[in-house]
């Protein structure tokens, strides 16, 4: 009989309120299993790290854990909660006029001012922070496209852009610089984040404006930062700017929201839409933080409130998202997938990891993505929203049932076939066995 005990685990497949069932874990195994009795259900669950093996021998080496990254949590959520502000600015300006300040990258995707000022932010709030020597990024954008001559009316706008939100850091609680950064200095921010990951060491993962596309539409984005280390994510922080409090507006495009919000104006005191969720490995706990209004620092902010998974079992009654963008996604096998599991109701279609936000609030229980042939997934796509799903007592990953391997460079290297993210591990076992009776005739 192996050993059980409560870890990181516990938090990925937490036992259920309405059943009262209990859950235990094996640490032996790489899938997730099922072996149902009368008084439990007992769970073999996903292949233990090298943390959880040591934590074994030494119960107390989960809570060194947690206080060993509370800096850089800290850090991270100030961080995300700039790199908020400064993109909703962006984005404003971007919706009320024309605007030529959005580039198109080599393989078509999209990529703006927001995007190299949020990078250039974080990288210098991090290094300054634990000092640039001992901070390693792996980011999504470079600078060369910045550095080419024609792009001179661009960097003026994007170190603008930085300065004037270094200007408001100590509203955030971060010192800031004592003078205006200059060019070279905020390319060299950018420049900064050059790592390639890797199975050791620290490095942080940044993806300044995931989904760019909802971004200049006006619509869902995400800044996503998470810190790994010997291949395993340890934090991840998550700003959502334009997700709404109330989830039944998640299926609306932004633009009506904003119109109904102009017609009926929220009260100062309410907080109507915009959050930074964030979660520490080991925990068992995701935290959700409003955004920090530009009247107020972070020290008025109202007090971050847990968030929990969704307690929805039943397929008929689960909600499951999935990206907007066919490119890159296919819709037609996950619809085949909701419907043979007993999903009836429409797919959630939103930009970015919101749907990462929106399975770890409850306002979703499934998230699947099944790339089509050729696509590869990058860490930076996944990482922070892996880690605060699990956290919220969630599971994630991929179709194989084995956990998202960070560790291999800037890839989801030897992925599964897709991800599967769920909020109850009944549901993601049905999906597993769905995608295997499936998989043969998907032209994947």
């Amino acid at each position: 009989m192996p050993v059980i005990y409560r870890s990181t685990l516990s938090s990925q497949l937490p036992f259920s309120q309405t059943s009262r069932q209990f859950t235990q874990f094996s640490l032996y195994h790489t899938k997730i299993t099922f072996s149902s009795h009368s008084n439990f259900t007992r769970i073999c669950c996903l292949k233990p790290s090298i943390m959880e093996k040591d934590a074994q021998l030494n119960p107390t080496i989960l809570e060194s854990t947690e206080e060993k990254y509370s800096a850089e949590l800290d850090v991270a959520v100030k961080a995300v909660q700039m790199a908020c502000s400064l993109s909703q600015r962006v984005q404003e300006g971007l919706i009320s006029k024309a605007n030529s300040l959005v580039q198109s990258k080599d393989d078509k995707s999209l990529v703006t001012i927001a995007d190299w000022s949020v990078q250039a932010t974080i990288s210098w709030v991090l290094s300054e922070s634990f000092g640039i020597k001992n901070v390693s990024i792996v980011a999504e954008e470079d600078v060369e496209a910045l550095s080419k001559p024609e792009a001179t009316v661009l960097l003026d706008s994007v170190v603008q852009t930085v300065n004037e939100c270094l200007a408001e850091a100590l509203q955030f609680g971060i010192k800031g610089p004592i003078r205006p950064l200059k060019k070279a200095e905020v390319l060299e921010a950018i420049r900064q984040c050059n790592s390639i990951g890797g199975p050791s060491g620290r490095f942080w993962v940044l993806d300044p404006v995931d989904g760019t596309l909802g971004f200049v539409r006006g619509d869902q984005y995400a800044v996503a930062l998470a810190l790994i280390e010997d291949g395993e994510v340890v934090l991840g922080v998550l700003g959502c700017p334009n997700y709404p409090l109330r989830k039944e507006w998640l299926s609306y495009h932004q633009r009506y929201y904003r119109i109904i919000s102009k017609l009926t104006p929220p009260r100062s005191e309410s907080w109507d839409k915009g959050f930074v969720l964030y979660a520490r490995k080991g925990s068992g706990k995701s935290w959700m933080q409003p955004l920090l209004p530009q009247s107020m620092n972070l020290v008025e902010l109202k007090s971050p409130r847990p968030v929990y998974v969704s307690l929805v079992e039943d397929p008929s009654l689960a909600t499951f998202c999935e990206p907007v963008e066919r490119a890159n996604s296919s819709h037609s096998f996950t619809a085949g997938l909701a419907h043979s599991v007993g999903v009836s109701k429409e797919p959630l279609r939103v930009y970015s990891m919101v749907k990462y936000a929106a399975v770890a609030r409850g306002d979703a229980e499934i998230f699947m993505k099944f790339a089509k042939s050729g696509y590869k997934e990058k860490i930076w796509d996944h990482a922070a929203g892996t880690v605060i799903i699990q956290e919220a007592g969630g599971v994630v990953t991929d179709a194989g049932g084995h956990p998202l391997n960070f560790s291999n460079g800037i890839y989801l290297e030897g992925l599964d076939r897709g991800i599967i993210a769920c909020a109850g591990v009944q549901l993601h076992q049905k999906i597993i066995q769905a995608v295997d009776a499936s998989w043969d005739s998907s032209c994947l």
